[in-house]
């Protein structure tokens, strides 16, 4: 079984397309993948069933109340987390987070103005457009560590051309000879493609190590990240103390399974970019992605929704590094 790559539905092996939300899915068709290996189970004890109504921190003690439909939990009180996965829920072995930089709202805003007036048509789009929504808050983000190789097929034209060219040439050496001068006036060359039958197809591999960010929350999984990088040097293990009064730690309801899944999805699918952006006319490519154990990582996100004269848009801004988040539209 997998999951779709955009809204995180259950798929049956084997689907081509999301049945809830009709995104294809990468390598069903044409068998540009192949199967990647499951990850291994997680080694933490269980702390309860799946349907209790009161877990026990593992980290302070104080109690945790799962809602219905959240996976992943935060404790109020220490920070220290708990996900639900096949066995019942789980302590998270691993819960980071990146410091907020950006803490002004103005700071915000400011890169927001440079990101929507990019290129000459587009100057003053956002002196004509108002905030019509703004949050900001700690979004819980699966990091799963992945590694991927790709084998792939691709046909080197150069050396096809180059082929032609010298059959080409000693043809017009040969019918000069043949014509009793060289470069006789009057006579036709006509290009001889005998002789050795040169093969254009080279086999390539790629391989790639990855430290891929899956969103937790499955309503923002419009907003999932394809080839963004969070500054991972700089976080720190989740304190709850350096988060400012009154902004929302948001929990998940994306499990650490799904997320391994929805991994090697994006993860095939920057493997077989690559290749394509390497060689041209690219066949028979392969994929196995390997991920391992995932860390919960909370980063502090700026959400601003812009209205331009009834043209509503989304820029999502990294509260730590203040860039805008790239995301997979």
């Amino acid at each position: 079984m997998g999951f779709c790559m955009k809204c995180g539905a259950s798929l049956p092996d084997g689907a081509q397309f999301c049945y809830k939300c009709g995104t294809a899915v990468p390598g069903a068709a044409g068998g540009t993948t192949s199967p990647s290996r499951a990850p291994p189970p997680s080694s933490a004890p269980t702390l309860g069933a799946a349907g209790v109504q009161e877990l026990k921190c593992p980290a302070c003690g104080a109690p945790i109340h799962p809602v219905f439909g959240e996976m992943v939990i935060s404790c109020d009180y220490c920070g220290g987390s708990v996900t639900l996965g096949g066995g019942g829920w789980k302590e998270i072995s691993k819960h980071t987070m990146l410091p907020l930089k950006v803490t002004d709202r103005a700071a915000a805003l400011k890169v927001v103005e440079g990101y929507v007036d990019t290129g000459f048509f587009r100057r003053h789009d956002y002196e004509e457009s108002k905030v019509a929504e703004e949050k900001l808050s700690f979004v819980p983000f699966w990091v799963v560590p992945a590694s991927a190789s790709t084998t792939y097929q691709y046909q080197a034209i150069a050396t096809s051309v180059g082929a032609t060219v010298g059959t080409m040439a000693a043809g017009a050496v040969l019918g000069s000879v043949l014509g009793g001068r060289v470069g006789g006036r009057g006579m036709s060359v006509v290009p001889i493609f005998a002789g050795p039958v040169v093969n254009p197809n080279r086999s390539e591999s790629i391989s790639g190590q990855y430290e891929y960010p899956v969103v937790a929350v499955k309503a923002m999984t419009e907003y999932q990240p394809k080839n963004y990088s969070f500054g991972l040097a700089d976080r720190t293990f989740f304190d709850k103390k350096g988060i400012p009064p009154e902004t929302p730690v948001l929990n998940g309801d994306l499990g650490e399974d799904a997320a391994q899944h929805a991994a090697q999805a994006y993860v095939q699918t920057l493997q077989s970019e690559a290749a394509h952006k390497k060689h041209s006319m690219v066949s028979q490519l392969h994929t196995t992605v390997e991920v391992s154990e995932a860390e919960l990582l909370h980063v502090p996100i700026w959400y601003f929704q812009l209205d331009h004269k009834g043209a509503k848009s989304t820029v999502l801004i990294d509260g730590h590094a203040g860039r805008v988040i790239q995301t997979i539209q």
